[in-house]
């Protein structure tokens, strides 16, 4: 019998990620990620309703998030769903279910002074410990690019993305 777990959500990051590190020294991201749904009711009246999901990015990928998520940002998260249970120190169980982040893409475009990243690319966990380190070499070449691209590239409006 086959299984998935796979969560795909796309909507605005609540705040900005709160990094920090384990014991152990990896590094973890938390974040939240609001989607709305909007329908029309019997009366011909539009309904919205707006839910809050959590987020959990670990090693390379969170130290990327940290950078290229900011409040009220746009975001792709794809992932999957994880519970956790705990008692508190009063006795009281607690459950929480997150998104195990495992793929992460930036859609808002960048603000004059935010962190250099590379615009609406995915940032996968295996692909987040190379680009570390060519991160400096590519730089330099990256701003290169921008003086002549930037004369010939036109906006991307949000609202053209079809989903």
């Amino acid at each position: 019998m086959l299984n998935l777990n796979r969560v795909m959500i796309l909507g605005n990051a609540t705040r900005p990620p709160e990094n920090r590190f384990t014991p152990n020294g990896k590094e973890v991201a938390n974040f939240a990620v609001a989607t709305n749904r909007r329908w029309k009711d019997q009366t011909g009246n539009f309904q919205e309703q707006t839910e809050f999901h959590e987020v959990v990015a670990w090693g390379p990928l969170a130290s990327i998030s940290k950078q290229i998520i900011q409040k009220g940002s746009k975001v792709y998260v794809e992932g999957r769903l994880q519970t956790r249970t705990w008692e508190t120190p009063d006795g009281n169980k607690r459950q929480k279910t997150e998104i195990i982040a495992e793929n992460i893409i930036g859609l808002s475009p960048r603000s004059a002074g935010s962190a250099e990243y590379a615009e609406n690319t995915p940032v996968q966990e295996e692909e987040a410990e190379s680009s570390a380190t060519k991160k400096e070499s590519s730089s330099k070449e990256k701003k290169n690019d921008k003086k002549e691209e930037s004369e010939e590239e036109e906006a991307i409006d949000l609202d053209d993305i079809p989903f």
